[in-house]
């Protein structure tokens, strides 16, 4: 009777089955900004942020730097923070950061650490994780015939 499309489900699959257009070899050391299209692999050594659609960290690669995507596979090893539609963090991927993420997936045997956000789409924070619309905290009062 009702159905619901499962966007996030969709965009992932789509994803995996892209044709990866971009690769950097684990012998690549790479300093400086990256912008792409597409889906881009890195199995070498970044340090910079990274802007673009779907991109895959191998098990032998090493990102410094922020990562804004549409989509964000870890198996690999990220110090920064991630920006993404979808973050799946694989078994025996690390990442030291602040993750803002409309979906995220982890395996067991990944490790996260830092701080986790959900989003809404195009990295808007969802109502109850902003915190411009978190309730203020109450002042401290002493009971009723207590003097403070």
């Amino acid at each position: 009777m009702f159905t619901k499309k499962d966007t996030d489900t969709d965009d992932m699959r789509k994803a995996e089955s892209e044709a990866v257009a971009s690769i950097i070899d684990k012998t690549m050391v790479i300093t400086g900004e990256i912008s792409f299209q597409g889906k881009t692999k890195i199995d070498g050594t970044l340090t910079g942020n990274i802007s673009g659609e779907h991109l895959i960290l191998s098990p032998s690669g090493k990102i410094t730097g922020d990562i804004k995507v549409a989509s964000f596979t870890c198996f690999g090893a990220l110090r920064g923070n991630v920006d993404a539609g979808i973050v799946i963090a694989r078994k025996g991927c690390v990442i030291h950061g602040k993750i803002v993420a409309g979906s995220l997936t982890v395996e067991p045997g990944a490790v996260l650490d830092g701080e986790i956000k959900a989003a809404l789409s195009k990295g808007r924070l969802a109502p109850e994780t902003d915190p411009a619309r978190l309730p203020s905290t109450p002042k401290e009062t002493a009971p009723a015939g207590e003097k403070k």
